[in-house]
């Protein structure tokens, strides 16, 4: 049995896009299952399906700035490590995988933004650490890949005991 906000009523007006967002995504889902495609609201539709793409991409980008600042604060304040760091390092890593794993066609996208995200990762690190930006190099000290790598952990590796209490 279809909810009621799967259904729409042919005599009332459709809501406008402006109007109300969540009621006019049901009303709209409604009208593809319903197969009224002429009722549809095209050009809002065929944008939001394309923003769909543009926000996982955004997604991807948000993450990898988090990743690269917290790889450059475990790298450069080993006597600051914490087991937040490394928690932060193994989420962004598992979110982006699985922005990737479902949608593959991003696959390569990691890879084509590093450099920019380094750079805004590199004034996160900055801002987070108190360090100078010269005590940060200029050019990514890890690759794409690696900063992917859930086993690669950047600078000397410490044992768990020489982590800082969270």
């Amino acid at each position: 049995m279809m909810g009621l906000m799967n259904r729409i009523d042919r005599l009332r007006a459709l809501t406008p896009y402006e109007a109300d967002y969540v009621q006019w995504c049901a009303e709209q889902g409604a009208l593809l299952r319903e197969a009224r495609f002429s009722d549809l609201d095209r050009e809002n539709l065929a944008e939001e399906v394309e923003s769909l793409g543009r926000r996982d991409k955004r997604e991807i980008r948000s993450r990898m700035e988090v990743l690269l600042a917290h790889l450059l604060k475990w790298e450069f304040q080993p006597g600051h490590r914490s087991h937040s760091w490394q928690s932060s390092i193994s989420e962004q890593r598992i979110w982006i995988g699985n922005i990737i794993k479902d949608s593959p066609s991003l696959r390569r996208y990691p890879a084509q933004i590093f450099d920019e995200a380094y750079k805004d990762a590199l004034l996160v690190a900055v801002r987070e650490t108190g360090l100078r930006k010269s005590h940060f190099p200029g050019e990514p000290p890890f690759t794409c890949k690696q900063a992917l790598d859930e086993r690669f952990w950047p600078g000397n590796p410490l044992s768990m005991g020489d982590f800082l209490r969270d």
